[in-house]
């Protein structure tokens, strides 16, 4: 596969974080949400780990 289609793929994904409240939850671009979480580095985890499978997906 060419970097320039893996690139593609992870451009259609782009994840950030949002609190409401005392909970933070992770969203992507492509409507994914990440469960709500009390520590900020769970809901990061949880946008690495849907990076990553979105990018593996597409490698298949």
């Amino acid at each position: 596969m060419s970097e320039a289609a893996s690139a593609d793929r992870s451009a259609a994904h782009s994840t950030s974080t949002s609190e409401i409240g005392s909970f933070c939850s992770a969203r992507c671009s492509c409507g994914w949400r990440g469960p709500a979480r009390r520590a900020r580095s769970l809901a990061r985890e949880d946008a690495t780990t849907h990076m990553t499978a979105a990018t593996a997906v597409g490698e298949s």
